[in-house]
Formats: C-alpha cells, sequence, structure tokens
C-alpha cells in the first residue's frame, strides 16, 4: 500500500542517515562507562563502543591488550580477562582517535533500582550530616543513571562515575551506600553502585517484554505490550489494518467533498499504535535505564519498589518473577542474586488495613525465586512518612543477606524468624518458627503483639501470645477451637517479634479461615443450580471461574439468581442475593458479562427477589421494579434506557453503554424502585482495582464505578446459580 511505502521509506531514509553519521564516528565507548569506574571483579571484562564501520580498534586495560574490527553498523566489542579486586588501573581505547579512562578498580558492582526508597539519598537521610562528614571511602564509587523513558530498547545512556567522599556522598543511594559500606569493610574490596532509581515508579516500567511473556498471570498484559511494541508483528498488523481504515476514510472524504456531501469523521489513530513512552508505563524505563546496561558485569541487584503497587496483593508475585527473570534472561548472566527490601507500614490513604499485609504476602512469596532474599523492617517504620529516614538499617541488613548468601559467610544471621508450622491444641494454636537465631523475643519487653486468631463461631480476635522455646503459643478469651492465625494483619502493623539477632518477622497468615455458606440460610437456592463460581479478588481480563458448568448444563431454566459475598479485613461478612426471571436462555451469558462471552444487557427484570443480611440493601419479593446493566463496553451516565428515577449526570440505576466494546465492563443488578443498587462488579480487567460493592456506593457514583474497592475486601466471591424448568 501507499502508506506502507511511505513507511518503508522513512525507515529507509533514518537508516541511511544513521549509517551516515556513523561513518564519521570517532571511536567511543558507552557514556557510562568513565574515570573512576568499578569493573566486576573475577569476571570476564567485556568493553564495547562505537567507531567507524571497518575501523580496527585496539583496546588496552593495564597488561592486556585485545583488538577488533568495528561491523557495518560502527560496532564493536572485545572481551578482556578476568581479574582480581584491585587497582588502579587506565583503559585505554585506540582507532583514528583516543578515549582513555584512568583510576579503574576492580571489585563488586550491584545494580541498585526501584523507585523512592531506592533514590532516596545519605542527605535526606538519618543523622545526614554525621553520615556525610563520615563517608571517606575512595573504594566506594557510584554511577546515577539520569531519569528516562523510552518506547523502544536504547544501547546507550549517561552516567558519570563519583568517588565516595563527604563532598560526594550526600548525593548517593542512601541504601546502596549504607550496603556498600558494610561490604567494604568486611571484603576489603572496591564496591560500585549502579544507581538506576526513579521515585514513584511502578515496577511494570522496569521490567522487559520477554519478562512479561514468561509469566502466564500477565498474558493480557503480555499481548497488549506485543501489540504497542515498535517492530512487532502486531504492531505491523495493526499498522497494516490502520492504513487501509484510512485509505478507505480518504477515498470516501473525496466523494463527499466532491459531492458537497458532508466529510466522514476521521479514523481515530489506535491506541495499540501508540507506543509506551511515560514513566508509569509498561517497559519504558527498562528500555532507557536498565537495556544499556546488558552484559555490564555486576554481582547482584538491589531491589526497593513497591508502595505504587501496593494494592495489587499476589499478583505482584507475578510481577517480580517477570522482572527478576526478564532481567537475568537478557543479562546473560545467569541467576545472580536478586535481593529486596519488603515495603514499611505506612497508612496509603482510605485504603483496606489488609492491603499491605496482600502486598508484603506477595513480596515473601517471591522469595521462591532462586537466589532471591527479602529485607523485612517493620520495626523501622514511620507510620506518617513512606520515606523512613533510617536507611542505615536497611542497607545493613541487604549487606549481610549479600555476605551469607552471595559471598558465603554463614555465621551472619541474615533474616528474621519465619513461620514454620500450625498446630492446634485444644483452645490453642501452636505456632513454631524456623530462623529463631538463639529464641524468640520481644524488641521492647512488652507482650507479643500482632497475632490474631479465629474459629468458627469468632471472628478475628486479637490474641494473647506467650513464647516457648521455638514456638508462640496462641489463645484469646471467649475464642474455643481457634482454626487459623494472622500475624501484623494490618498497613500499620508495627510489630515488636524479634528472633535472638534482633531481626524482625514479615507479615504471614496460616490455617484455614472459615467461611459461612450464605447459601444455605436461602431457602430457594436448594432448588437451583450453580453455574458459576468465581473469587471476586482474583479479577482480570480473563475470568477464571472456580467453578463452569455452563458447557454441561444443557437443560432449560426459568429463573437466575446471583449471590454475592463480601467480607473487609476486620468486617463482618456480608451478602446480598438476587434472582429473578430469566432474561436469556443462554446460560453462557448469565455470568461476568465479558467481550468474549458476548453477554451484553441493559433491560427490566420480572419478579426480582432481594435477600441480604446488611440494611444496605432493602429486601423484597417478585418486584417489577428491577433492572440489570450487563456489559463489557465503556458506559457514561446518560440514562438512554429511560429507567425511572435514573439521573442523567450520574452513574447509578441508569446509565448508557457506549465504545468501545471491549471497554471498562458494567454488572449491575439494581432496585430501582428503591433507587438502590443492589451489587456491582465493574471494571473486572482492572483485577484489585475493580469496582465492586453491596448496595449504594457511599460516593459520587451509586453503582461503584470508579470506586476501585474490590482490593479492601478479604473474602470476595460470586456464585451464578439458575433454576431447571419444571416440567
Amino acid at each position: 500500500m501507499r502508506q506502507c511505502s511511505w513507511y518503508a521509506g522513512v525507515l529507509a531514509l533514518l537508516a541511511s542517515f544513521h549509517l551516515a553519521v556513523t561513518a564519521q564516528a570517532d571511536v567511543r565507548l558507552p557514556k557510562f562507562m568513565g574515570d573512576h569506574m568499578v569493573l566486576q571483579r573475577e569476571m570476564p571484562v567485556p568493553i564495547w563502543g562505537w567507531a567507524s564501520p571497518g575501523e580496527s580498534v585496539t583496546v588496552t586495560l593495564g597488561d592486556e591488550t585485545a583488538t577488533t574490527t568495528a561491523n557495518d553498523r560502527g560496532e564493536w566489542r572485545v572481551t578482556l580477562a578476568a581479574r582480581p579486586a584491585g587497582g588502579p588501573h587506565t583503559l585505554e581505547v585506540k582507532a583514528a582517535n583516543t578515549v582513555k579512562l584512568s583510576d579503574i578498580l576492580f571489585g563488586e558492582v550491584w545494580l541498585c533500582s526501584g523507585q523512592s526508597n531506592m533514590e532516596w539519598t545519605v542527605q535526606v537521610s538519618a543523622n545526614a550530616a554525621e553520615e556525610i562528614a563520615a563517608a571517606n571511602f575512595p573504594q566506594i564509587r557510584q554511577v546515577k543513571i539520569p531519569r528516562l523513558t523510552s518506547p523502544v530498547p536504547q544501547n546507550d545512556v549517561q552516567g558519570t562515575w563519583q568517588v565516595c567522599s563527604p563532598k560526594t556522598a550526600g548525593s548517593f543511594t542512601a541504601v546502596g551506600y549504607f550496603m556498600a559500606r558494610v561490604l567494604n569493610k568486611e571484603l576489603n574490596v572496591p564496591i560500585g553502585l549502579i544507581n538506576s532509581s526513579w521515585g514513584g515508579t511502578r515496577i511494570e516500567p522496569w521490567t522487559p517484554p520477554v519478562g512479561f511473556a514468561g509469566v502466564p498471570e500477565l498474558k493480557d498484559l503480555s499481548d497488549q505490550i506485543a501489540r504497542r511494541m515498535p517492530g512487532s508483528p502486531a504492531f505491523h498488523q495493526n499498522l497494516k489494518d490502520y492504513e487501509a481504515a484510512l485509505h478507505q476514510w480518504i477515498t470516501q472524504a473525496r466523494l463527499a467533498a466532491s459531492t458537497g456531501k458532508p466529510l466522514p469523521a476521521p479514523v481515530a489513530y489506535p491506541d495499540d499504535l501508540k507506543a509506551f513512552s511515560a514513566n508509569g508505563e509498561p517497559t519504558t524505563l527498562y528500555n532507557a535505564m536498565i537495556h544499556p546496561l546488558l552484559g555490564w558485569p555486576i554481582r547482584g541487584v538491589i531491589w526497593y519498589q513497591g508502595e505504587s503497587n501496593s494494592g495489587e496483593g499476589m499478583l505482584y508475585r507475578a510481577k517480580m518473577q517477570a522482572l527478576i527473570e526478564g532481567w537475568r534472561k537478557l543479562w546473560g548472566q545467569g541467576d545472580f542474586p536478586f535481593y529486596f527490601v519488603q515495603i514499611a507500614p505506612f497508612q496509603y490513604g482510605n485504603t483496606a488495613p489488609d492491603v499491605l499485609p496482600r502486598l508484603w504476602e506477595a513480596q515473601a512469596a517471591a522469595t521462591a525465586i532462586p537466589q532471591t532474599g527479602m529485607v523485612v523492617i517493620n520495626d523501622i517504620a514511620t507510620l506518617n512518612d513512606i520515606h523512613p529516614p533510617n536507611k542505615q538499617d536497611v542497607g545493613k541488613r541487604l549487606a549481610n543477606l549479600a555476605l551469607k548468601r552471595t559471598y558465603g559467610k554463614n555465621d551472619i544471621v541474615d533474616t528474621g524468624a519465619t513461620f514454620k508450622s500450625l498446630t492446634s491444641r485444644g483452645n490453642e494454636l501452636v505456632v513454631a518458627f524456623d530462623n529463631v537465631a538463639g529464641g524468640l523475643k520481644s524488641r521492647d519487653g512488652k507482650p507479643l503483639t500482632h497475632f490474631e486468631i479465629i474459629s468458627p463461631e469468632q471472628g478475628w480476635t486479637a490474641a494473647d501470645a506467650r513464647i516457648e522455646g521455638d514456638q508462640i503459643i496462641l489463645s484469646a478469651k471467649g475464642v474455643t477451637q481457634p482454626v487459623a492465625m494472622r500475624f501484623a494483619w494490618h498497613k500499620l502493623a508495627e510489630p515488636n517479634l524479634i528472633n535472638g539477632a534482633g531481626l524482625p518477622t514479615s507479615a504471614f497468615r496460616a490455617g484455614d479461615v472459615p467461611k459461612v455458606d450464605f447459601s444455605k440460610s436461602i431457602e430457594e437456592v436448594s432448588k437451583y443450580q450453580l453455574i458459576y463460581d468465581v473469587d471476586l479478588s482474583k479479577l482480570g481480563a480473563t475470568i477464571s471461574y472456580s467453578v463452569d458448568e455452563s458447557q454441561s448444563f444443557k437443560e432449560e431454566f426459568d429463573r437466575v439468581a446471583y449471590l454475592v459475598e463480601l467480607q473487609e479485613a476486620n468486617g463482618t461478612p456480608q451478602y446480598v442475593y438476587a434472582s429473578m426471571d430469566a432474561f436469556t436462555k443462554d446460560v453462557k451469558l448469565v455470568g461476568i458479562p465479558t467481550a468474549e462471552s458476548k453477554a451484553s444487557f441493559q433491560r427490566t427484570v420480572s419478579k426480582l427477589t432481594v435477600r441480604s443480611n446488611t440494611s444496605a440493601v432493602s429486601e423484597v419479593t417478585d418486584s417489577d421494579g428491577g433492572n440489570i446493566e450487563f456489559w463489557p463496553d465503556n458506559y457514561g451516565p446518560q440514562n438512554t434506557g429511560n429507567v425511572p428515577g435514573a439521573a442523567n449526570d450520574k452513574y447509578d440505576f441508569g446509565d448508557s453503554p457506549q465504545a468501545p466494546r471491549e471497554g471498562y465492563g458494567s454488572m449491575q443488578i439494581h432496585h430501582f424502585k428503591a433507587k438502590q443498587t443492589v451489587f456491582a462488579v465493574n471494571n473486572w480487567k482492572a483485577g484489585p482495582n475493580a469496582d465492586v460493592g453491596i448496595g449504594n456506593s457511599s460516593g459520587d457514583t451509586l453503582d461503584w464505578t470508579f470506586t476501585r474497592s474490590a482490593s479492601k475486601y478479604s473474602h470476595a466471591r460470586l456464585r451464578v446459580f439458575v433454576r431447571p424448568t419444571q416440567k
């Protein structure tokens, strides 16, 4: 097509321009290589760069020399022999011109990445003046990678190495510096820090496409990235489709103009052709701030991030896996160590109390990835400050992980006590621990805090906790036969349990939490058959039903029923049950109305019956005042369905589906005569940020639109039933 030819011509022009520039280029190294840099000891040393195509390049490091020739793109690379710690050395690169770098050391190189708590500098940390004045460590060096984004991988990035001194240490990453200080003292070798971090960033921008592609839970995100990646097959197909649509529009517009008719609306530029570019979008920071470093030998990575993904629960473990495995695969250096910091307790606005425990649980689960380790800091937090100033202990704990697990110093205790087992003993629960390091203790000498237990008859109750050797015995007045426990299960939890080395324990839970099955208390359910059962805490673009009988159910049915159960972390379980005459004959259309399901209903329903244990919903029997809004589309507040009493400017029980077809998504049942939402499940593609609720929302939208409420529930379940027609 003409458009494709134009596009190819532009690419050819850019390529020829690149070759013309390269043909005149001086020999040069990547901009992050410079004077004072630290090279990884005991690993082969790759040196690469650019020169004129075909030019001979000679590289000399100390007493070793290697020669190569730049390829037709002007790229060259040599690999020098591994060396022990030491220096200083001089690096010289010769071609038509000469580049010389001096004061190069060999030692241990660590990549420091993440968001603001990694970028946080020494000069704004605790005891900053004293720390800076004492920072005379010329063997510790840092290169700070500038904040940059890119829609495509870059092959170079700026960076200047600084030697640690009272003049420079204030700008070092505090976590990295305090780790380096311990390593330098214990190992007596130079330490190099590559500080590639950016405050306020999510994990997705740091992750390469290959990382997302390797994790099944992230398939939807991986597919989206593939569609928007310039050069990918999916991108080229979308470009061809757009070119065809654009060509068709041009033809129609010219015809309309020639006949004096109004021109048709222009073809919208598709989102899938808009490459990711912002610092909150997937792959952009990897492309600009990590990809240029690939292949540069490092000992390992330290990572401090999660605050910007704090509402994602166990999904964050999958994203950690994508990041770690993606970096390792592309670096080509095997499973290098990856040590990270569990984020600190903090208020996080009006989020549910268990929003952080769920993330902490996900971070702890990520330690199952080989060669990883996690630092817990719930004992050195600042609840009113998302940036705890005590970075000294954070750095020391990271250093201890490295000293024990990477450098083999087995006498070091690098973790707090960890859960081993849970057993029941009458009215008590016995929790056994590993890694007690000489004994469990209370760090403040007071009774142990933040232990809770639960029984089938009693909700979560604060437990009395006493230490017996390597075990903690839990009990609570009035709680008989407890069956489950949890520890530090609150976003503000600062528990006082430590082991003999003074290290804290991460939040965890154990046992089977009893759940009330409300279906047994609703008499008519016995006449219905379960078709779908879904855990609403596991929503996503693809709905994973734990029960799906839609293929095997072949009978006719005359009623459809929905049962929603919700429970906040420390709240009372709530349910709502709604049944109505069947609004479709196809059982495949009664579940969550995804685009794939092809379900779409905006209509009234007959004989609406509602039962609930909460005053948020009015009970009713066989009402003619019910309506449903089931669709995968976007929607607006306009009452195009003419639902009685609904507004035209407010999201309520009368809204209007709008393009695109695969949009925000609405699954709402309403009792419009009572001006009530019975329940809502909206924006399921957002997972933990979906809109889920019973009754009217207390916010500006009665139907829970834009509330991002799903993450506040510790239990969220939807079941869909149908009543077989009596013959």
